[in-house]
């Protein structure tokens, strides 16, 4: 996550606070009532318009954060940060990671985002630089690079949708890392998500083994 998604995500966590505060009774209500705590999270969340992530901040507050000197820090904290950002966690939303996934490239179900990667980059998903070759003597290739664990690949989802691929590929005792995301869905988070979520990914694979990012996927 860049320093600009941690600190829109602290100002929502921010203003859910300071919001909360102000619909204190409205708040406890939800959490009386709810039948445990991620019900009582879902309830606050739904309540504020909020993420998850800040509807555990505001489960999560303590007595002391209900004084009035308390709110001032908080409302002193949102001001500065708006003052900071240009754009909201809504504008990115996906910069949470909160709801994108990962999963294993499939060479039937996934052959259609990467060929919109390939005919995006032009170049070959190997990382090498070369210009891209067939489609399927690519996918191929791929195939048994991952088959003798000198390659990752992965498809990133949001839901249903393909928004992206990551690519890992062991090199010289590292493991290069791209982010690619369709141009279509760029601007939106989902490179800082997905970079995120490729670090534990990549260390499930290859166990021990240095992570170089070799894309600026944190600004897709």
């Amino acid at each position: 996550m860049t320093d600009h998604d941690k600190a829109a995500a602290r100002r929502e966590i921010a203003d859910a606070l300071l919001t909360a505060l102000d619909r204190r009774h409205e708040i406890l209500d939800a959490i009386v009532e709810a039948e445990s705590r991620p019900a009582a999270v879902a309830a606050v969340s739904q309540l504020l318009g909020a993420s998850p992530r800040a509807g555990e901040a505001v489960i999560g507050m303590s007595f002391e954060q209900l004084t009035r000197e308390s709110r001032r820090k908080i409302k002193a904290e949102l001001d500065d940060l708006n003052s900071q950002l240009a754009f909201t966690l809504n504008e990115r939303p996906a910069s949470s990671g909160e709801t994108l996934e990962l999963r294993l490239f499939s060479p039937n179900d996934d052959r259609d985002i990467f060929a919109a990667r390939t005919s995006d980059v032009g170049a070959a998903g190997d990382g090498s630089g070369a210009p891209a070759g067939d489609l399927d003597n690519e996918i191929g290739s791929a195939l048994g690079r991952v088959s003798a664990e000198e390659a990752a690949w992965f498809v990133v989802l949001e839901g249903d949708d393909k928004v992206g691929m990551v690519f890992g590929e062991l090199l010289m005792g590292e493991v290069n890392v791209r982010v690619w995301i369709h141009p279509e869905q760029r601007g939106r988070g989902y490179g800082t998500a997905a970079l995120r979520k490729s670090r534990s990914e990549m260390a499930t694979y290859f166990p021990a083994v240095p992570m170089v990012v070799r894309t600026p996927g944190t600004t897709a």
